[in-house]
């Protein structure tokens, strides 16, 4: 079983012996990785283990393609948003920082080379190249990321606290006209003139503050969570999708029960599915696949076609945005329901992937605690 970001099976069979063994023995590495990560980064004291692993199992699994010459994968992160959501998922789940980011992939590849040797399993020259470009990669994009997210929680303190300081003001500017209409005295009224001066100049600074700053409004979803068996939940938008598009949808894994919002993550399916339905080969199927690891459901949506441009692909889930190639060709989507999937993935305490290349198709994957009733008060993007 692979839980790569890539879902399209592209190659899978042909898989290096290399690859094989690294797979194989992905919860022995990281049984290594989590306990030198508990001992060595302060940070990760305290953390279960569903948000601590994130989305490095998937990582390792891209990893352990990329060794193999024949795949179409280059590196662990190449054409995929695999590392920018760890260390977005840093950003908002932990206390993690640029240096402990850095250090737990460090980690990884010690703890990977460590537990090969000691199976007696041998990188080449080539293959070791590839699992240092790839762990450099990731820690490039994830602590890129990690500040990026930073700023715009901290975007969003400021402009949540513009908004709340605003009416106050209104209150005491209110107060101060009242003052000035009383006939109480020249003294009186002066005062109230000075407040009501200053209070317009705070006013004019908080609106343009708040035009300046790039601020989405949106936050974080209610949920109503409950338990439900994913893959029922996945057969069930399967049997939907087959009424008008009869034949174009597979679905595999294994029944997980998630503690999940069910009606969120629904539409969230429903969204990814529709998408790779539009933007897929219309003679291939596409593909729903539930996995599970480490207290963590992982949800995919694959289909066949052409890619995401690279371009498009690290900002393709941000507010409104539409991929450059879907609005070239004047087509409706990319747009708010990938903001909605974020949305449900995060306010999970997760995140979603994409993972899209030529060779490869294109994957969706939402990733998340299966247990998300600790994290619904963690801080989203919006």
């Amino acid at each position: 079983m692979t839980i790569a970001s890539d879902q399209s099976g592209a190659g899978g069979e042909k898989l290096s012996a290399t690859s094989k063994k690294m797979l194989a023995l992905r919860d022995e590495v990281f049984a290594e990785w989590e306990k030198r990560v508990r001992a060595a980064v302060a940070q990760a004291s305290g953390l279960g283990q569903p948000i601590l692993i994130d989305t490095l199992p998937a990582f390792y699994d891209n990893l352990a393609q990329s060794v193999t010459p024949s795949y179409p994968r280059i590196n662990a992160v190449n054409t995929t948003t695999i590392a920018t959501e760890h260390g977005g998922g840093r950003a908002r789940l932990t206390n993690f920082d640029p240096k402990a980011i850095i250090l737990e992939y460090q980690l990884l590849r010690a703890s990977l080379l460590d537990v090969l040797n000691a199976r007696r399993v041998a990188l080449d020259d080539t293959e070791l190249q590839v699992v240092n470009a790839s762990i450099e990669s990731a820690i490039r994009e994830s602590v890129s990321a990690y500040v990026f997210t930073v700023t715009a929680l901290r975007e969003q303190f400021i402009a949540a606290l513009m908004h709340d300081l605003r009416s106050p003001l209104g209150a005491a500017s209110l107060a101060a006209q009242a003052i000035a209409r009383v006939p109480d005295g020249p003294k009186v009224k002066a005062m109230a003139e000075i407040i009501i001066r200053n209070h317009s100049r705070i006013d004019e600074m908080l609106h343009h503050l708040l035009d300046t700053i790039v601020f989405q409004g949106g936050g974080r979803l209610r949920l109503d969570l409950g338990r439900f068996n994913l893959l029922e939940l996945v057969q069930d938008v399967r049997e939907q999708i087959e009424q008008s598009h009869p034949g174009r949808v597979w679905v595999s894994g294994e029944p997980v029960d998630v503690t999940w919002s069910r009606e969120e993550v629904k539409r969230a399916l429903e969204n990814l599915a529709a998408n790779a339905l539009k933007y897929g080969d219309a003679d291939t199927p596409i593909a729903l696949k539930v996995d599970c690891i480490g207290g963590r459901a992982m949800l995919s949506v694959h289909n066949h076609g052409k890619p995401i441009a690279a371009e498009d692909i690290e900002d393709i889930f941000q507010f409104y945005q539409r991929a450059r190639a879907a609005a070239k060709d004047k087509t409706e989507g990319w747009g708010i329901g990938l903001s909605f999937v974020r949305a449900v993935a995060e306010s999970h305490g997760g995140s979603i992937t994409v993972d899209s290349s030529l060779e490869r198709g294109t994957t969706f994957l939402i990733d998340m605690p299966i247990d998300a009733r600790p994290f619904q008060d963690a801080p989203t993007l919006g």
